[in-house]
């Protein structure tokens, strides 16, 4: 890791000032922060012990790098693995997981269509802008874990496809509740059982260093191989994590110039509403 890089991008923007404006000490937002950073180690101590490699990606990413940890303004905290991994990983984390935390996936949270896992804090509740997580059994603070896998272009658009039907019945006015979770219900089901095992099978034969987000996440930016792995590290938030291998090509890929700070008149927050229990 060149550190002394890191140190020359974090010095180009004034830390201290956007802290202050965005997530002074104490306030929800830094609160939430810290939550997140907490449930971070948790994950990152249970994956140390089973050999299991993950890293910071997106705006966590970005964040480690430009920041040194949390984008000031950022509601949340992303990490990538690759699917085969996480196959391992949720075999020993129900056995790992501190009492304050749960994972949600159908299978824990009938209700939660979506197909990457969250890990969930049980000592909060967030209600997020999209409306999709009223129905979901779990609605704390959380960390998006996402799975890549080989995923050409044109598999994962399908896929993105049919997950799409889920998002309109979840907007459909004239649905009640029972009737929507019923719907969603029976298309994850289709997915999960008949759709994506065939483009999964399908794409074992696909050639090249790309993969992309599992089936049914509708990101289609792909991650190169090369730009991952070996992973290395750098320190987030003044702890050390698994990082890119080369981080400036994985975010210049996502991000483009990724040094400078957006429109800070155009931040877009995931989460509507917070509430803390302890």
């Amino acid at each position: 890791m060149n550190n002394e890089l890191i140190k020359t991008i974090q010095s180009k923007v004034d830390q201290q000032r956007l802290k202050d404006t965005f997530c002074p000490e104490g306030s929800l937002l830094r609160r939430q922060q810290e939550r997140m950073l907490e449930m971070l180690l948790s994950f990152d101590a249970i994956c140390k012990k089973h050999n299991i490699p993950y890293w910071l990606s997106s705006g966590t990413m970005l964040g480690c790098i430009r920041h040194g940890g949390f984008i000031p303004w950022d509601d949340d905290l992303d990490v990538e693995m690759m699917r085969d991994d996480y196959l391992r990983f949720e075999q020993v984390i129900m056995d790992e997981l501190p009492d304050s935390m749960a994972l949600q996936t159908h299978d824990t949270d009938p209700n939660y269509f979506f197909f990457y896992p969250k890990l969930r804090d049980k000592r909060s509740l967030l209600e997020e802008t999209n409306n999709y997580d009223k129905v979901f059994k779990y609605r704390g603070i959380y960390i998006d874990i996402f799975l890549l896998e080989k995923n050409p272009l044109w598999t994962h658009k399908l896929s993105c496809n049919t997950i799409g039907h889920v998002y309109k019945i979840m907007k459909d006015p004239h649905l009640n509740v029972e009737a929507k979770n019923n719907k969603v219900a029976r298309w994850y089901d289709t997915n999960n059982k008949v759709v994506y095992p065939v483009l999964r099978f399908i794409s074992r034969f696909s050639s090249g260093r790309l993969v992309r987000h599992t089936f049914g996440v509708p990101y289609p930016k792909p991650r190169h191989v090369t730009d991952l792995f070996p992973l290395d590290k750098a320190l987030f938030e003044g702890h050390e994590f698994p990082v890119p291998h080369d981080w400036h090509n994985y975010l210049h890929r996502m991000f483009g110039n990724y040094e400078a700070l957006p429109n800070l008149e155009e931040l877009h927050p995931h989460v509507g509403k917070i509430e803390f229990y302890d």
